[in-house]
């Protein structure tokens, strides 16, 4: 009976493996997903401000 359990642990040993890879992975693509959106947020941001700035330079003339 001791024999039949070992490869069934390994295989569940294997498969949490995989689970936490898999999460592993997930996790550090939404954290570079997060960082991207920060950075292109910023862009954006500097883009439409620099807009404004053309804006009122050309009301004031």
């Amino acid at each position: 009976m001791a024999e039949a359990v070992s490869p069934a642990l390994d295989r569940i040993e294997r498969a949490i493996a995989r689970i936490e890879a898999a999460a592993a992975k997930r996790a550090f693509e939404a954290d570079r997903l997060e960082h991207r959106h920060a950075a292109l947020r910023e862009k954006v941001e500097n883009a439409i401000e620099a807009l404004d700035a053309l804006i009122e330079k050309q009301a004031a003339e």
